[in-house]
């Protein structure tokens, strides 16, 4: 059980990383905190629209393993004192 819960804890932490790389990379949406940091100036340099989807159903996709590993995580904080 310790291995799975090495594992599972190895698996947040690269996911998290890589949500929160994914979660930069996508394009501001205008107003809001974006703005602040020059989001809102629009470039023709920006992603087109099949590579803006494909970046959202990775970030999806990453974002239910991380809940998925969350969950597991603490199941077998849960179950590990009984």
């Amino acid at each position: 059980m310790e291995i799975l819960q090495v594992i599972m804890q190895v698996l947040l932490g690269i996911t998290s990383l890589l949500l929160t790389l994914l979660i930069l990379l996508h394009k501001g949406r205008g107003g809001g905190v974006s703005d602040m940091f020059g989001g809102g100036m629009s470039s023709t340099l920006g992603s087109s629209g099949v590579a803006e989807r494909n970046l959202n159903r990775i970030t999806i996709i990453l974002g239910l393993i991380w809940i998925t590993c969350i969950v597991i995580l603490g199941l077998i904080t849960k179950f590990q004192g009984a």
